[in-house]
């Protein structure tokens, strides 16, 4: 299986190649369209910022890439958020694969949310075999709204987005890289979705 992961200007591309080693994958980091089109599996993850993410993809002609494939497609944290149609952080455009709007954290709390939290709703292929309220790892600052394509929800401060999951594209607001046991589990999920 050929499994790429989409190198675009924001972080946390490491860690993810490192997990998939422990599940016995070998991926290739890229940014060239051609290899993002003949893989078996995309994984589009990151910690950064919208809107400079975004003038990247479209400098290097991936966001029609991304937008174009059929494979199925696994974004992580801001790969989440720039599955949407936009986000609030510095008014950035989303590839539009997701309807609905990122937003910030209310100013209610700490903010970023950091750290392990529960997730419950849970439905859909990535979560086969994971019990509800399982804990999963958190960074972040801006959140999906609860939506129709959710497949998970989590909650601080506000209910939000942490799972979706539209046509061959899903994603997930947690880092399963870093999610122990649970997140081994989702991503050997979305590794062998038929």
């Amino acid at each position: 299986m050929k499994i790429v992961i989409v190198r675009y200007n924001a972080g946390n591309v490491l860690s993810v190649k490192l997990a998939l080693k422990r599940l016995g994958h070998t991926a290739v980091i890229s940014d060239e369209p051609d290899e993002l089109r003949a893989a078996d599996r995309v994984i589009f993850p990151g910690q950064g910022e919208a809107l400079s993410a975004m003038r990247y993809l479209r400098e290097k002609g991936l966001d029609e890439v991304l937008r174009k494939l059929q494979q199925p497609v696994l974004g992580i944290c801001l790969g989440l958020q720039l599955m949407a149609e936009s986000s609030e952080e510095n008014n950035a455009p989303g590839l539009g694969l997701i309807p609905g709007r990122v937003r910030r954290f209310p100013d209610t709390g700490k903010v970023p949310h950091m750290g392990w939290n529960n997730i419950r709703r849970l439905r859909g292929p990535l979560f086969d075999g994971v019990p509800e309220n399982s804990y999963v790892y958190f960074v972040h600052g801006y959140y999906m709204e609860c939506n129709p394509f959710m497949t998970a929800e989590g909650h601080y401060l506000c209910p939000f987005a942490a799972s979706v999951q539209k046509d061959n594209f899903y994603a997930v607001q947690f880092h399963p890289e870093k999610s122990a046991a649970t997140g081994e589990r989702i991503l050997h999920n979305f590794l062998t979705l038929t």
